[in-house]
């Protein structure tokens, strides 16, 4: 019997959607269905040089760096028992090949109910008959795109799973996933468009596999099935570099999306989900990434998650569009809010990035910050800037965690009695604009966290203690243009389940 150690659960890896018949003859001839297809991505160093950066694969770097294998022998999958750390392809799109299985593609409930019965398999092959590693075993699922759907079909709907099957998940770790459905040019896939099963999209079709309530607007909720904590979002924010249909899609899907699943789509409800400037699949894709490998390892088997949200105390406006409030006239105005975030040492990607160039910033009005009454609101509407996972066993000296957030706030422009006003002020000017470097080191009660402003100085001093209240830590925020903010970090540590 295999041990299991928390949280090195088995993985189970749940491809995407494949198209056509000749998409999926490519599948399935992969024993990895896509999991190890590695990059190489170019950047520029210090000295101009242009140098490559060599991602190997997901799939070779949990093998490297934490000890996983795959459950292939002798030409077969292994069907007596694996070790605990293994990595499971699940293979639902074999059955759509001529060759492998009878030339039928599974509906997105088969393959869930299929989901279902390899998890099973792999409980019993990791814990055999030993009745502590039955009760403590669990299971990881990684998926690319439609597989978070066929994830969630596992999840949500009654007819498939029960509370016990749905406890046999550790976590999900969804990359690119459509969520709420696939936009082409502003338009949901129409449900009547069977052809090639693309109205597994569309939003009436998915409530009914979700087993959400008929009529659902929207279908990104995990109605209370399954904690949406414990479910990760990678979210691809780069339509230029995707190839599909010879760029017909990415043309359709638009720019706020990874060239075919839209950014606002990718999501579920109240999950913690990371952005990156990568596109759905391809050369530049998210499977294949550092920084969504980066975002993976951290979330399955980091021990520190940080939350940063901004609670905006002023926004102040240009000296003329001030005359013009004060004048009396209508001022409007909305707030772009950038966040990008990295840990000490990373070279060559960051944890998530929400920039305004990538359309992925974040967007509030005014009236939802501060004239709560016209928002109809009872308290602000605050920007959740990132959740990301850390992993104290990283750190190399001493034991204080150390990572970056590059801060700014800009306005989309100024309204005056519901004109544009772009007479004096400049397009895209910034209210704020700073990198912060912060540092927690646990204590015994909690953690000290301290701040640098690093765009102003060294970010090698101890820097200033950030404020505590007995429940969060703040950070003062403020420009010579008079922005005033604050940003809370939340820390929560993580802990292992039990082992067996």
């Amino acid at each position: 019997m295999a041990t299991l150690v928390a949280p090195y659960f088995p993985i189970i890896y749940v491809r995407g959607y494949a198209m056509t018949s000749a998409e999926i003859a490519d599948a399935v001839s992969s024993p990895y269905m896509g999991f190890n297809v590695g990059a190489t991505k170019l950047r520029q160093a210090w000295d101009g040089q242009v140098r490559r950066h060599v991602f190997e694969s997901p799939l070779v770097r949990l093998m490297k760096d934490c000890g996983y294998r795959d459950i292939y022998a002798d030409g077969a999958e292994m069907a007596g028992p694996v070790p605990a750390r293994s990595v499971v392809i699940y293979r639902y799109y074999d059955s759509a090949d001529p060759d492998l299985g009878g030339g039928k593609a599974l509906s997105i409930t088969a393959a869930a109910e299929g989901l279902r019965d390899l998890i099973h398999q792999l409980r019993a092959q990791v814990c055999g008959t030993d009745a502590q590693a039955l009760q403590h075993f669990k299971v990881h699922l990684v998926a690319h795109s439609m597989g978070g759907l066929v994830c969630r079909c596992f999840l949500q709907n009654d007819a498939i799973s029960t509370p016990d099957d749905r406890a046999l998940v550790s976590k999900v770790f969804t990359y690119a996933t459509p969520h709420n459905g696939i936009e082409m040019a502003g338009l949901n896939v129409p449900a009547l468009l069977g052809l090639w099963d693309m109205n597994n999209f569309n939003r009436k079709v998915m409530a009914g596999y979700l087993g959400l309530p008929d009529g659902s607007g929207r279908v990104d909720s995990l109605d209370g099935k399954f904690d949406p904590q414990r479910f990760f979002c990678f979210v691809g924010t780069n339509h230029r570099d995707y190839p599909v249909a010879l760029g017909l899609s990415r043309a359709l899907a638009g720019e706020m999306s990874d060239g075919l699943v839209q950014i606002a789509n990718a999501t579920v409800q109240g999950a913690p989900r990371a952005f990156a400037y990568r596109s759905h699949s391809g050369p530049y894709g998210v499977v294949n990434s550092e920084e969504g490998y980066q975002n993976l390892v951290r979330f399955l088997f980091g021990d520190l998650r940080v939350d940063g949200v901004l609670e905006v105390d002023a926004l102040p406006l240009p000296p003329s569009v001030q005359r013009a409030k004060e004048a009396g006239q209508q001022v409007r105005a909305s707030y772009y809010f950038e966040a990008t975030v990295a840990p000490r040492g990373a070279t060559h990607y960051t944890l998530t990035e929400r920039r305004c160039d990538t359309y992925s910033a974040v967007l509030r009005s005014f009236d939802e910050l501060l004239r709560l009454d016209r928002a109809g609101r009872d308290a602000p509407h605050s920007p959740v800037l990132f959740s990301v996972f850390l992993d104290t066993s990283k750190i190399t000296v001493g034991k204080t965690v150390v990572f970056s957030v590059e801060l700014a706030v800009s306005t989309t422009g100024y309204s005056i009695d519901q004109k544009l006003w772009l007479d004096q002020h400049v397009e895209g000017e910034y209210l704020f604009r700073n990198t912060l470097t912060v540092r927690a080191t646990p204590t015994a009660d909690g953690w000290n966290v301290r701040y640098l402003y690093t765009d102003e100085r060294w970010s090698e001093g101890t820097g200033t203690l950030a404020e505590w209240d007995g429940a969060h830590y703040w950070i003062a925020l403020a420009s010579h243009k008079g922005f005033k903010a604050r940003l809370r970090l939340d820390l929560q540590r993580i802990v292992p389940a039990p082992e067996a």
